[in-house]
């Protein structure tokens, strides 16, 4: 009987043990489920409107005083041109699995439409559509004095990346993404250093070790080689120098000023540092106002119909342009991995006139065509995004092109 009795305390202990595990790793054991499925077919579309939910996140007020755009509701075109061959659209968008698309032009809502449960106010994550959100306060954070000059180097403001591949690495090159530390960008390979980031992410593990972790390739302002955790240095400068944390400094420079209708989430590590690099979660019209203050130069009009500079005018015009051979658009710039040029942060299309764009992976847009002012935002949760043969992106600018043109000849 004794024998008995104490064989059950241990399996009563035990399972004691187990419960109280579960109950301490829940959060990572959840983290960890969405991280490892975050791209099933059958889940995406609600992962990417859940992701705050699942991770460490940040809360950015709504502003205080909303702004919302007037609406002029308009049809889209019914087809657009890729390679000479006509395309439908809504096809294009259901291909895509768009969760949401709104145009804005003029000012005006024109089109916007959901799908796949997402709703005006539902927050969408960015991934790297957030890079464009932290250049622009690092425009703020040097005009306000923070930061000198994007001419000193990342580690004069970040010093445990000494020893690091940023060592010595100048701020405007981690921003145009020259920075010659090595990175595997590729989201198809399971042991990239972005799914191995995504990973250290998931268990909720310091984003500043992991970028203090890489090492050198390339001799940096040489080449522009797209590496993600360029932009969690730059965080990582920002709240040194503002002595902020990302998410205040965003709320109190561009949320509030811009009337934000929406609250924002911000994922983060378990040490509270935001993922820099893509970690937003935004509502679909909140996305467009930071389209449509770059549209403006960085201008932007309140309710009371006061104008104010939010984000220095030369700043988004330096931001929007290709500055060096290595940064210039073209098929075969052997000193770019990209077809595509690049500027502070912000992606200059293959064969632009002004137009220029942020950009986020499984086909995240915020497309801004200034001469036309007109700015497009989609969402998305494509799962067929990583097959490169489809051309998804150079389907999504001839659709927006196409869009462009279309409510420019309505006018």
């Amino acid at each position: 009987m004794k024998k008995t009795l104490s064989l059950k305390g241990i399996g009563l202990g035990f399972l004691i043990v187990i419960l109280v595990l579960l109950v301490v790793y829940q959060k990572n054991l959840t983290r960890l489920y969405t991280a490892v499925t975050l791209y099933d077919k059958d889940k995406i579309a609600n992962n990417f409107l859940t992701m705050y939910e699942s991770f460490n996140a940040t809360v950015i007020p709504a502003s205080s005083q909303p702004l919302p755009f007037p609406v002029d509701p308009q049809p889209l075109p019914e087809l657009f041109d890729y390679e000479k061959q006509p395309m439908t659209l809504t096809t294009f968008l259901e291909d895509t699995q768009t969760t949401g698309l709104l145009v804005l032009k003029d000012g005006n809502i024109v089109y916007e439409n959901y799908w796949f449960g997402h709703a005006r106010d539902k927050q969408h994550i960015s991934f790297s559509m957030a890079k464009s959100f932290v250049s622009a306060l690092m425009g703020i954070a040097i005009e306000e004095g923070f930061v000198t000059s994007i001419e000193e180097a990342v580690t004069d403001y970040v010093p445990e990346l000494v020893g690091s591949g940023y060592e010595g690495v100048r701020i405007k090159d981690v921003l145009q993404m020259s920075s010659g530390v090595g990175f595997n960008e590729d989201y198809g390979d399971f042991n990239s250093d972005i799914n191995r980031f995504s990973r250290a992410t998931a268990f909720g593990t310091s984003l500043d070790d992991f970028s203090a972790s890489l090492v050198r390739e390339r001799e940096p302002g040489t080449y522009h080689h797209y590496v993600s955790i360029d932009t969690q240095v730059l965080g990582m400068v920002l709240t040194r120098a503002t002595g902020q944390s990302l998410s205040h400094y965003l709320s109190e420079k561009i949320w509030q000023p811009l009337g934000m209708e929406y609250k924002a989430f911000w994922l983060a590590d378990d040490d509270g540092m935001e993922l820099a690099l893509g970690g937003l979660n935004v509502s679909l019209r909140d996305y467009a106002k930071l389209g449509w203050l770059y549209l403006n130069q960085g201008t932007w009009t309140d309710n009371l119909n006061h104008t104010q500079q939010i984000v220095p005018k030369q700043w988004v015009i330096d931001s929007t342009r290709a500055d060096a051979p290595h940064l210039v658009a073209g098929e075969n710039n052997p000193a770019s991995s990209s077809s595509f040029g690049y500027g502070y942060q912000w992606w200059l299309p293959l064969g632009a006139e002004d137009e220029f764009a942020a950009q986020g992976i499984y086909d995240q847009y915020i497309y801004i065509d200034p001469d036309q002012k007109l700015v497009i935002v989609k969402n998305s949760a494509n799962y067929r995004y990583t097959d490169k043969s489809l051309n998804w992106k150079a389907k999504h600018y001839a659709m927006f092109r196409a869009i462009s043109e279309h409510f420019s000849n309505k006018q």
